[in-house]
């Protein structure tokens, strides 16, 4: 398969049976997952624990979710039942906000993986409640790539920091989850969902000219972070999308950096 970080539903239907399908629903509320995905998913599609599968238990200073090991995210990965050459398809239905930080774990890695534009809506089919188990397979543990994280220290060397957050949030307006509001000075807003239109992606142009608005001709530049290192990744596959390279996540995002006496700016401007 193409190893675009997006594909249609049409492009889905041709993979059926060829690449593993992940169910990766996760929600800000405290809803599980797990029991929207035994309400009904995509037939074969694993289920997939933002919380424990794609995150670390956070030490104080990590942030709410620190990347796993790669010795334990091998694991995870094992039990899943996806080995290193496997494709991965992976949906929510939030418009991609959590399966994207699986998506972007894996295409980093050098794993061919993608999203399912639209997400579970876009399943037009009957929907299996049964859990599927899959056999355990054999999974190298791989480094994460230095070249594709930044820590809190390399965000003033950053030629471009997106928030990926809301306007209320990077405003300071709110702060539903941390411990302070505000956000990064320097940083532009970027909000996530208008990365999508009616529930899908834009296209590769209006994305592009999006980015292009935000100073953002090469994403190799671009450092995005969000409140925990989780709906950033929305952000760095939209500019995959547009043709616009890979940028850096910056993993412990707002979480991380709210919890230190670093600066915070508020308002409208970057600050």
């Amino acid at each position: 398969m193409s190893t675009a970080p997006i594909v249609t539903a049409v492009q889905f239907e041709g993979l059926i049976g060829k690449a593993v399908v992940c169910d990766v629903r996760w929600y800000l509320d405290g809803s599980s997952g797990h029991e929207a995905y035994l309400r009904g998913h995509i037939p074969g599609a694993v289920f997939v624990d933002l919380d424990s599968d794609l995150a670390a238990i956070p030490e104080p200073g990590d942030g709410r979710h620190p990347l796993p090991s790669p010795e334990a995210f091998a694991e995870a990965l094992g039990r899943l039942g996806i080995g290193p050459d496997n494709t991965v398809i992976a949906y929510d239905d939030s418009g991609g906000l959590s399966a994207g930080r699986f998506v972007w774990m894996l295409r980093v890695l050098g794993q061919p993986a993608a999203l399912l534009d639209g997400g579970l809506a876009a399943w037009t089919g009957d929907l299996q409640s049964e859990q599927v188990l899959p056999d355990r397979v054999q999974c190298p543990v791989r480094p994460w790539p230095e070249a594709s994280f930044a820590e809190a220290d390399d965000l003033s060397g950053a030629e471009v920091l997106l928030d990926a957050r809301s306007t209320e949030r990077y405003r300071g307006d709110s702060e539903p989850m941390d411990s302070r509001p505000g956000h990064v000075p320097g940083a532009l807003n970027a909000p996530f969902p208008q990365n999508m239109s009616d529930g899908h992606f834009r296209s590769g142009d209006d994305l592009a000219a999006r980015y292009g608005a935000l100073g953002v001709a090469d994403a190799t530049d671009v450092v995005v972070y969000c409140g925990s290192g989780v709906s950033a990744c929305h952000d760095l596959l939209a500019m995959e999308h547009a043709g616009l390279g890979r940028g850096r996540l910056y993993v412990g995002s707002w979480s991380q950096w709210s919890a230190t006496d670093r600066p915070a700016a508020t308002g409208s401007e970057p600050g």
